[in-house]
């Protein structure tokens, strides 16, 4: 088999959506290396890959936020694969003394165990008053009270020589305790998900650079009866060295009016939304801006079983199973995430998905 060359993959889980998988603590990055391995580039956000205190470190995965995938997907940005960036700490000043204190740690542990290139390190002006909620139909959501610290500060670090940020802020304690303890015993959803996607792309739209987020949250009790999927999570009392490990290498993103003003240097290392080979999504949350974006440039879907909170499917889009728009893009079905991964590879291979089905449709006659 000719494995050589990646046929670049876009793998989305909403976050704070419930998914079966990847709606924890890091529990889709085991999908996500299968899928890495099928595809030689595999293209996915921040909460499939941080497992707090856990981490998987994979060339062939790139390391993108929510927004940048959607903003990639619609072809207004580029990604050039790096191998380190150099990663600025911006710290809520509402974090207390002590809390503080173990995330600047983890820093230090981080930069010494691990060799990455981390700093500097600025605290909001004013605590930034975080608040966490939950929508009608159960996804996790939140809300900022005051940008303007958050923002100074991203911007700071920039001007300091930041080319990727890791955003740490305080969380409220007072989360709902049945809808936690239903978490935490894997029926529930992840309670801070929704905000910290709203801190993440309000950062990344305002800076045009990597960012992903790590919460500060006071220490829970043990758990007897707690879920593998969401033991990553406590480990410790950090979920910062996943984020500080997914940044260290995640891609510089490229904005198309740069490359239309011929500002940037060399474009044959850049990966673009037209090299895209599939995009992977879960069969109830296909109506995302990126899921869209690859529709609409008749990119090959596969929709995985993975049940969560939405019921944006196929139906819902007007596509169905083994379907095509326009005559060329193939719609299939997965039932878990290693069917995914057999599909991509027939399709980097160049196999036809139809040949690998029993029984096999006579060709058409026109």
């Amino acid at each position: 088999m000719n494995l050589s060359i990646p046929l670049p993959t876009l793998l989305l889980i909403p976050s704070g959506i419930g998914c079966e998988v990847g709606g924890y603590a890091g529990d889709a990055i085991p999908s996500a290396r299968l899928l890495a391995a099928a595809s030689g580039c595999l293209i996915t956000h921040p909460n499939v890959m941080n497992g707090a205190s856990l981490y998987w470190n994979d060339e062939r995965i790139q390391y993108v936020e929510g927004f940048s995938i959607d903003r990639f997907a619609c072809g207004d940005l580029f990604l050039r694969p790096t191998r380190n960036q150099k990663v600025g700490v911006l710290l809520d000043a509402g974090l207390e003394s002590d809390l503080r204190q173990m995330h600047l740690q983890v820093i230090e542990g981080c930069r010494a165990t691990l060799g990455l290139d981390i700093g500097p390190v600025v605290l909001t002006e004013t605590p930034l008053e975080i608040s966490t909620s939950t929508l009608v139909s159960g996804v996790s959501w939140g809300e900022l009270t005051n940008l303007e610290p958050l923002l100074n500060a991203g911007e700071k670090l920039k001007e300091e020589g930041a080319t990727a940020i890791a955003v740490i802020t305080r969380f409220p304690d007072q989360l709902d305790d049945e809808d936690l303890d239903a978490y935490r015993q894997g029926k529930g959803v992840d309670l801070i998900a929704g905000c910290e996607a709203v801190l993440s792309h309000v950062l990344v739209r305002h800076l045009g650079i990597p960012c992903a987020h790590a919460p500060a949250l006071a220490p829970l009790e043990i758990e007897y009866c707690l879920d593998p999927r969401v033991a990553g999570e406590e480990l410790g009392h950090t979920f910062l060295p996943c984020v500080l490990v997914g940044l260290s290498r995640a891609p510089d993103l490229v904005s198309l009016e740069a490359m239309k003003q011929n500002t940037i240097i060399g474009s044959s290392d850049l990966i673009n939304i037209e090299q895209v080979g599939a995009v992977i999504a879960p069969q109830g949350a296909l109506g995302g801006a990126a899921v869209l974006g690859c529709l609409e440039r008749r990119i090959p879907l596969i929709a995985v079983s993975n049940p969560g909170l939405l019921n944006v499917d196929l139906e819902a889009l007007g596509l169905s199973v083994n379907g095509t728009i326009q005559g060329r893009m193939r719609v299939c079905s997965a039932s878990n995430y290693m069917e995914a991964a057999g599909i991509v590879l027939a399709l980097r291979e160049g196999i036809s998905i139809p040949s690998l089905s029993r029984p096999i449709k006579r060709v058409s006659v026109i």
